[in-house]
């Protein structure tokens, strides 16, 4: 390890989850901060930067939450892959444990582990004002002395002992990096092998090396290099259990010494608390009371933003058509940037109301216990109680609740949710939904409820059973190792930090707008080029054959030029696609016009009205003349094209086909590929047209 006296310092924060390392690295750091992957993972990589008194240039790395180094999930994984790593400990000046007062004892298992690699690194203990009002008295000189480093009391919350913690930073070189444990004590023949085997580096990383193979390679059994050695599963399985009970008498005889708690009112006002909120029947009912109100209030809150948003873009791309010269670049601009970009800032609001409930939801505690409630039931269909929250945000939006897996550490199940997801009803759907109702589902009320609204119900209910059940289907035929242990710690409940809801929801939107926002414009902008051009006769010269086919029907300005640009599109390379798919959705129910309003939803699926209205030539008032067109259109036989069997087939479609890119993209980014991507899209999309044919087939 490298001393160097510079004016640049590398920090790393390790600890347990629900320590309040995050808060410290935002106090830290504050606005100067960066989210990106490790390399070859999904997992979130936090780094910071910041000066200190003296001008000294600090970076700081936030490594995912941990609760030893024997990983057992991703995020702990990619903890053991960095410490491992020889280039990363040489170019890190100091180690910074986050640690909790009120769960000192669990995280000082990290924090042995962490002293026997030889690295300089120092015990930050948060919540320090807490000590008082829990009855904490905690002798700091002697735990100091006890563990050879250096102790800082911090409030990540308060502020108070963040200027102790920057002035050790500033002295990192006074840090010492003695181990606190004789780890050759659990097997000395077999330990001074590896010492042996590898002398270049400390007999803990080496053991480290070791265990990890075992833990990511699937292997049985493994030879120490240079050695005739062989060790197997079992035998590193019961030192790993012998060197944990080490460590835990060490600090158990420690905390002894160094801890006292008096007696106290707050654990029992949370007993009494996970009483109710854990209980069988109410904690089920608070939870989806809770649910109810957090979506309610993001489809009222994200409405006004959204409505803006969406009125703002158009306003501006029409703005640009008028002001910029006429020609296919301006098009391009106004047609398909625009609107491009448009459709990823449109997602912005729900993305950010979605996670600034799940932050306020975590931070408090709660989650955990909704998380611990949703367990029991998710399971048995292939998935984990932290499924749960993914499954009901992908009613108001699928992109956000793909986003919202990355807590679940199983990628199994994680990966299941992601692909079962897009199946629950969004608030996209909803445009398709009430006009195609509408215009085939008779007004009639039954019980007092009309079978429109009834339809309605039926579909949201039918999106997530479908989702329960694909997700049963996907845990039988996926061949992926996971294990199903499920652990989760009961944090202590506590009002949410202001500053660490603000940077969730921020890293959040951010990463969506940077990361999938990119794939979302490249692809509206292909659907702009195929809606926009075209390679017959009649496209290069719409204008001209429309206007001699309706020269005595003494159309106004805004009549001819809708005609025009319906005949356009119906010769433009998706048109001349749809035509030619048409065969293939005829069973269905469909014609070409559907066809194109089916390509052109791909972009989203509140394009689908939109593409019906355009294909129609329809005014001003949008959905209803769409609906009297819609009855009018017959087949070329004379019967009407939309009939309550192919109402019910286009609905089913919709319900089941993943008809958004933006989804797609999402699901690209968090699992690092497109295989997932086309898996979902070919599969659901499948499945969508064998149900809708079924249906159409069955009720004609």
């Amino acid at each position: 390890m490298e001393s160097i006296k510079s004016k640049h310092i590398n920090v790393v924060l390790i600890g347990n989850p629900n320590t309040g390392k995050t808060s410290v690295f935002n106090r830290l750091t504050g606005m100067n901060q960066k989210v990106g992957n490790y390399p070859g993972v999904t997992v979130d990589k936090k780094e910071g930067k910041f000066k200190l008194d003296d001008g000294t240039k600090v970076t700081i790395q936030d490594l995912p939450g941990t609760y030893s180094l024997n990983p057992n999930s991703l995020d702990e994984n990619v903890v053991l892959d960095f410490l491992l790593n020889k280039e990363n400990i040489e170019k890190t000046n100091l180690f910074l444990l986050v640690s909790d007062v009120e769960n000192l004892k669990r995280n000082l298992l990290i924090f042995t582990q962490l002293k026997d690699l030889h690295l300089p690194i120092s015990l930050i203990i948060n919540m320090a004002d807490m000590m008082e009002r829990k009855g904490i008295e905690l002798d700091k000189k002697l735990l100091s002395e006890k563990l050879n480093t250096q102790i800082v009391f911090v409030s990540a919350k308060s502020g108070k002992g963040i200027d102790d913690l920057k002035t050790l930073i500033q002295d990192y070189q006074t840090v010492e990096e003695n181990p606190t444990t004789d780890i050759s004590t659990l097997d000395h023949s077999l330990f001074d092998k590896i010492k042996n085997a590898e002398k270049d580096q400390n007999i803990y990383t080496s053991w480290l090396k070791i265990t990890q193979k075992f833990a990511t390679e699937n292997i049985t059994s493994y030879k120490i290099p240079n050695t005739e050695t062989e060790v197997t599963h079992n035998e590193i399985k019961f030192l790993q259990r012998k060197e944990t009970l080490i460590r835990h008498k060490f600090i158990n005889e420690l905390m002894a010494d160094v801890l006292t708690v008096k007696s106290s009112g707050n654990l029992e006002v949370r007993s009494k608390l996970d009483s109710v909120l854990l209980h069988p029947v109410w904690g089920y009912l608070i939870f989806f009371g809770i649910l109810l109100l957090m979506f309610q209030a993001i489809y009222d809150w994200s409405s006004y933003p959204m409505d803006w948003i969406e009125t703002g873009f158009v306003n501006l791309s029409n703005w640009t058509k008028e002001s910029m010269p006429t020609g296919m670049f301006t098009n391009l601009i106004s047609e398909g940037l625009i609107p491009g970009i448009g459709g990823v800032v449109i997602f912005i609001p729900q993305i950010a109301f979605l996670f600034l409930f799940i932050s306020i939801l975590e931070e408090s505690g709660y989650m955990s216990r909704v998380v611990f409630i949703a367990d029991r039931i998710m399971r048995k269909f292939g998935l984990s109680g932290k499924s749960v929250v993914p499954l009901i945000s992908g009613t108001a939006c699928a992109i956000p609740a793909v986003m919202a897996t990355r807590n679940i550490e199983n990628w199994k199940e994680r990966l299941i949710t992601i692909l079962v997801t897009p199946f629950i009803t969004c608030s996209a759907r909803l445009p398709v939904y009430l006009i195609i109702i509408s215009l085939v589902i008779p007004s009639h009320k039954f019980l007092g409820m009309s079978y429109q609204a009834i339809t309605l119900l039926l579909l949201y209910l039918l999106g997530f059973v479908m989702a329960i059940g694909s997700a049963y289907v996907l845990n039988k035929i996926l061949k992926i190792k996971s294990n199903s242990d499920f652990v989760i710690e009961m944090p202590n409940y506590k009002l949410p930090m202001l500053k660490n809801t603000f940077f969730t929801v921020y890293d959040k939107t951010k990463s969506f707008v940077l990361g999938a926002g990119k794939i979302i414009v490249s692809i509206a902008i292909v659907l702009w080029f195929l809606a926009s051009h075209g390679f017959s006769d009649n496209f290069e010269n719409a204008e001209k054959i429309v206007t001699e086919n309706n020269i005595s029907e003494n159309l106004s300005e805004e009549e001819l030029s809708k005609k025009i640009a319906a005949f356009k599109l119906e010769n433009s390379y998706i048109g001349v696609a749809s035509k030619s798919i048409e065969p293939v959705i005829k069973p269905l129910g469909f014609d070409w016009k559907i066809g194109i309003a089916l390509i052109s939803s791909f972009a989203a699926r509140e394009v689908f009205v939109g593409t019906l209205a355009t294909i129609y030539s329809v005014g001003q008032d949008e959905q209803e003349t769409i609906k009297n067109r819609m009855q009018q259109e017959t087949k070329a036989d004379g019967s009407p094209l939309f009939t309550f069997a192919s109402g019910v087939s286009l609905l089913l479609f919709y319900a089941f086909a993943l008809q958004c890119m933006s989804t797609l993209a999402v699901v690209k980014k968090e699992t690092g590929g497109w295989k997932w991507p086309m898996v979902q899209l070919f599969g659901m999309t499948g499945f969508a047209y064998l149900v809708s044919l079924i249906a159409y087939q069955i009720l004609s």
